[in-house]
């Protein structure tokens, strides 16, 4: 991870912890490249999950570490997803590392699983949100006093007012919602869009650093749902058909390796057309 504040509590006694990383500004190189490879002499894999908004020095310090150490057992994987979204994202894979998977599947299951993320946030004002589409009417509401607006960010994006006859979709399988709030003061979340979306179980943490960047508010309740049970989400991704990287020989599930970005072989293209391929979770673990 590439901020502490993204690390959320384990689930269980399993779930491992995660090694933030520290920014050009705050660690000399060479001392990144020595606790990278401290990393991969200790777990083998290191496997790197940061946000598309991270500051471009960064990210052009974690492609110079890999690259000066010459690895290919470092992942790199983007996320589009907002803080508290990623954050759960981050702990999914954490849980999956402990399973029977190989370091390939794990990263390569980044992608696979945050289509099963129903990310969002409770807003007072829309006037500066850039990452989901936001329509004049809408900016024209959110100067209307205690206006407050139902947002989800992602593939399908959805903004409604609350108060209003729109309501959020959401999830059609079993999930637990984790909410983190800012300066805002509702209990919309847990009180009206929890029941709606039938989740089974609340969880608060503390609000990350970048969640009112992201949003273009401090005023928000950040929010969500996902699946949380490390059985549903093992049978989800070995649902999934598995591949061999035809340049690294790691293992893979998608269209693309994580570990050397090499595209997944030509014949093999048309059998994971389509990824996300896993099936939808069952609505009771196994």
């Amino acid at each position: 991870m590439t901020r502490a504040d993204l690390v959320l509590p384990p689930t269980d006694q399993q779930t491992p912890t995660a090694v933030a990383l520290k920014a050009p500004d705050e660690q000399p190189l060479e001392d990144a490249l020595a606790e990278t490879q401290v990393l991969q002499e200790q777990f083998g894999y290191v496997v790197v999950v940061y946000p598309a908004t991270l500051d471009t020095a960064f990210v052009r310090r974690l492609h110079t570490v890999r690259a000066i150490l010459e690895s290919d057992r470092i992942a790199l994987i983007e996320s589009e997803l907002p803080p508290l979204g990623l954050a759960v994202l981050v702990r999914q894979l954490r849980q999956l590392s402990v399973c029977d998977f190989s370091a390939g599947v794990v990263a390569a299951s980044a992608r696979l699983l945050a289509h099963y993320i129903h990310a969002g946030a409770l807003l007072n004002s829309v006037a500066r949100l850039d990452h989901v589409p936001v329509s004049l009417k809408s900016h024209a509401k959110s100067w209307v006093p205690g206006s407050q607006f139902g947002v989800v960010a992602g593939s399908h994006p959805q903004l409604v007012k609350i108060g209003g006859e729109d309501r959020l979709a959401g999830p059609d399988y079993a999930t637990h919602l984790t909410v983190a709030r800012g300066q805002l003061q509702s209990d919309w979340v847990t009180g009206t869009l929890a029941p709606a979306w039938g989740v089974r179980g609340v969880h608060e943490t503390a609000l990350p650093e970048d969640s009112g960047r992201w949003w273009g508010t401090q005023k928000l309740i950040e929010f969500a749902a996902h699946l949380s049970d490390i059985s549903v989400i093992h049978q989800l991704v070995s649902s999934v058909r598995r591949e061999r990287c035809h340049w690294c020989g790691m293992e893979l599930i998608g269209d693309r390796c994580c570990f050397c970005a090499a595209p997944l072989a030509r014949e093999n293209q048309n059998r994971a057309a389509g990824v996300p391929t896993g099936r939808t979770p069952n609505a009771s673990p196994p």
